[in-house]
């Protein structure tokens, strides 16, 4: 499948709400805007075995050019099938195997689109648009579709309702004007609730049912809370509420524009940050999906990609275990050579310096040629650096470092090994005695270094620890286990001063 390209951003309204949509053009270009984005480009393929299906699509506006049968996918459209407009503006989509159900557009020739539809079940039907009416579009041949109109019309004509009352309210000159416009507005948004409930129970199994079901945010607990337990009650109450109404076993839900929305704001802000806690939940979650094909690559992907580079220190975890249980065992098969290289090689810069884990024994030389080996610190702390002499934030935050280092950290028994990751010498050896960046270990790798060690085989220091850009800084305990990676020397600082403490106590 494609991804449609260069559509006119639009706002097209639907299930009561306003979608603004935004296109990818190619997979790659993406990859290439944000390094190492793997779900959003992927190409999925479905494997629903049935009878096919036929989608016929009329339109006056057009007699010639190419039309296109769109599917949501996350936040955009993605192209499920393209068929020429005949002269008499009849374009036909078909296929052997049926579509994955969810909701649909047509994008007319000039790639702009006509108003969403649903396709479920019944998968031969009549679409009938014009351009100069999107909301005039006629679906025939789908009760789902017929199901849809109706909500719409009952969404459309409660929605004025209650917007009447609000402008009343706003525009009220006494309280009980107030008081009585804002009863009347409740009392609205309490029978559209009510509506939405009793569709989803009277048609549990329908395209509807789901969608109402993700657009839906958990009901907020009515306890108030006035002690901590009470808080953790209501809080427990939400997230084992949080995914009612939504299978995982239904590939029908991801072609919506709702549930990745809910997934993110699942996995950044409900779920708590901690790397064993949202690996606990996503193997379930995948393991749910199992019997889902669509659900599956459309989580492992999101998953891979939300943390293949992660917002929190030790997240890192989570996208290690995603690449140890699931892509190196052969369970992410669509994903083609060079996103697996992507991800194997990412996976392998991340395994050997996880929080907690010890890390690896640096042994590169000074100055003076002499090695200096990183387990050698003997310290309660040992700051490791990576940088380079000539990266201009560098320049700014070592002399920093330095100051906190002679101020405090010095007499806190704290060790610096600082690595040199350029062979300038002469410019590393002039920054060093320029700043006078006495008590670090100073150290550096020769390229005759680097030539033994790939002969060898062995594994670089920046794939060991992670370096992909300078400074860098690791916080090591005195047994030498990372407690900090990738922090700023302030948020190192703050760090070690936590421990401490813990220590004391």
């Amino acid at each position: 499948m494609l991804t449609i390209c260069n559509f006119k951003p639009q706002q097209v309204k639907a299930f009561s709400y306003t979608i603004q949509f935004e296109y990818i053009c190619l997979p790659f270009l993406r990859l290439m805007k944000k390094l190492f984005t793997l779900f959003l480009s992927l190409s999925i393929t479905f494997q629903l075995v049935a009878q096919g299906y036929k989608v016929t699509f009329k339109t006056n506006s057009y007699t010639s050019g190419i039309a296109y049968l769109a599917y949501h996918m996350g936040k955009n459209y993605n192209i499920a099938d393209s068929a020429a407009v005949s002269v008499n503006g009849t374009a036909i989509f078909s296929g052997t195997k049926s579509l994955v159900p969810g909701i649909y557009a047509i994008a007319f020739p000039n790639r702009t689109l006509t108003a969403d539809f649903l396709i479920d079940k019944e998968q031969e039907i009549s679409v009938k648009a014009d351009t100069a009416d999107y909301y005039g579009m006629v679906v025939k041949g789908s009760p789902a579709n017929l199901l849809f109109e109706s909500y719409q019309k009952y969404v459309m004509s409660k929605g004025q309702q209650m917007q009447n009352e609000k402008n009343a309210f706003n525009s009220s000159a006494t309280r009980e004007d107030s008081l009585l416009h804002e009863k009347k507005y409740n009392q609205y948004n309490e029978e559209l609730n009510n509506y939405r409930t009793e569709l989803v129970k009277n048609n549990p199994e329908s395209m509807m049912a789901i969608l109402l079901s993700a657009m839906k945010d958990p009901e907020l607990p009515k306890k108030k809370p006035v002690t901590s337990k009470d808080s953790m009650d209501n809080y427990y109450y939400y997230k084992t509420h949080y995914w009612d109404g939504i299978s995982f076993m239904d590939d029908r839900v991801i072609r919506t524009p709702f549930f990745q929305p809910k997934l993110e704001r699942y996995y950044r802000e409900v779920i708590p940050q901690a790397s064993d806690s949202i690996i606990k939940d996503l193997d379930y979650k995948l393991l749910l999906a199992r019997s889902a094909p669509e659900m599956y690559k459309f989580l492992l992907n999101w998953l891979t990609d939300e943390y293949i580079n992660p917002k929190y220190m030790g997240q890192d975890a989570v996208f290690v275990h995603l690449f140890n249980k699931y892509h190196s065992k052969g369970l992410s098969p669509w994903l083609n050579e060079k996103q697996m290289e992507t991800i194997s090689r990412r996976a392998y810069m991340q395994m050997s310096n996880l929080i907690g884990e010890t890390a690896a024994n640096l042994q590169l030389i000074d100055s003076n040629g002499k090695v200096q080996a990183l387990y050698d610190q003997k310290g309660e702390f040992t700051v490791v650096i990576f940088w380079d002499p000539n990266c201009g934030h560098c320049k700014q935050e070592l002399p920093k470092i330095d100051s906190i280092y002679q101020a405090k950290w010095k007499n806190d028994n704290v060790k610096i090994y600082a690595v040199n990751t350029e062979y300038d010498k002469n410019a590393w050896v002039n920054y060093v005695k320029e700043h006078k960046l006495k008590g670090w270990v100073n150290v550096y790798q020769t390229k005759q270094m680097q030539e033994e060690e790939k002969q060898s085989q062995a594994p670089s220091y920046k794939q060991l620890f992670d370096v992909i850009q300078t400074p860098t800084l690791y916080l090591l305990d005195k047994d030498k286990r990372i407690i900090g990676k990738k922090l700023t020397w302030q948020q190192l600082n703050d760090l070690m001063q936590v421990k401490m403490k813990n220590k004391i106590r």
